[in-house]
């Protein structure tokens, strides 16, 4: 067995003999992958709802940086640095769709129910299908965009409604910013620097944010304060939502473009459904699976051969 080359970090762009391109079907099933991590890591991230959460984030998105590199370096992807205003775009990746979106999340389920930042989160694919193609530079699609509206009330179906205040409803509104940003930010970049770059750079970027911060904010020593249970957690979070989920979904996204990747944000709360039934054993009401009928249903609209602009 040969030992895989050094990552490069250079400059240059990826050589173009690198760039092998998927089937839509196949950059379908790793979006959907992507969004089934997600989905189906609620449970495991309400262990950090207590605790320092700005050193306890610092600490994955470090220990899944350098996992990062190490998995790009096994694959002989090659990274590039980023030159000009792709460090804006990276930066806003990694600012808003790693560290404020986390941030939402957590201190907005505090003033409000999980249903409710779920909902603002499920609305995402609309605002990606509507900019994602603009900053592509072409026109949405309109079966992207109907599809994305089905899949939005499919998934509010699967997570229902529930009780806020203001402040609950203004962390809302932040986590739906941040949810579409992730992706938003990343397209001007993903060319260049593909998956594995985008993923590499706002995750370094965010985790030494967060550790700064956290190391002013909550004190050197917060790392002592975590329980055995929330770096299980962290375990979780770094190896499969971040190292995993990251590439697999910026490379859906590349491949798809952003307005049918934005289709597959739907799989995520009907992961969450159906991991609760697996851990529960309780059957959902209805409306649920009437929920992730339409969520299936706007699929298929969004992945239909109708591709004409809006």
């Amino acid at each position: 067995m040969t030992t895989p080359s050094p990552v490069l970090i250079s400059s240059a762009a990826p050589s173009p003999t690198n760039d092998r391109r998927p089937t839509t079907a196949g950059s379908a099933l790793r979006g959907a992958a992507a969004m089934g991590i997600v989905g189906s890591s609620v449970a495991v991230s309400h262990a950090l709802t207590t605790g320092p959460l700005l050193t306890a984030q610092g600490l994955r998105y470090a220990a899944a940086a350098a996992l990062l590199v190490a998995m790009a370096r096994w694959w002989h992807a090659p990274l590039v640095r980023p030159r000009g205003t792709e460090w804006l775009w990276l930066s806003g990746v990694s600012l808003t769709g790693l560290v404020l979106f986390n941030i939402a999340v957590v201190r907005g389920v505090d003033h409000a129910e999980p249903a409710v930042i779920a909902v603002a989160i499920s609305c995402a694919p609309v605002l990606i299908a509507v900019l994602g193609p603009i900053l592509e530079g072409r026109a949405p699609r309109r079966r992207a965009l109907s599809g994305a509206v089905v899949v939005v009330a499919g998934s509010v179906l699967v997570v229902g409604t529930g009780d806020t205040d203001a402040v609950g409803l203004a962390w809302a509104v932040v986590a739906l910013v941040c949810e579409a940003a992730f992706t938003l930010l990343a397209l001007p970049v993903l060319a260049r620097h593909t998956a594995w770059g985008v993923s590499v750079h706002a995750v370094w970027m965010a985790a030494l944010g967060l550790l700064v911060t956290g190391a002013v904010l909550e004190g050197p020593t917060a790392t002592t304060e975590l329980s055995a249970t929330q770096f299980a957690a962290l375990l979780y979070l770094t190896v499969l939502v971040t190292a995993v989920a990251f590439v697999l979904w910026y490379g859906a996204v590349g491949s798809l473009g952003s307005g049918r990747a934005a289709l597959l944000c739907g799989v995520a709360p009907v992961a969450a459904a159906l991991v609760g039934i697996a851990t529960t054993g309780h059957a959902p009401a209805l409306a649920v699976w009437g929920g992730i009928a339409l969520v299936l249903g706007g699929l298929a609209v969004g992945f239909g051969r109708d591709e004409a602009p809006v």
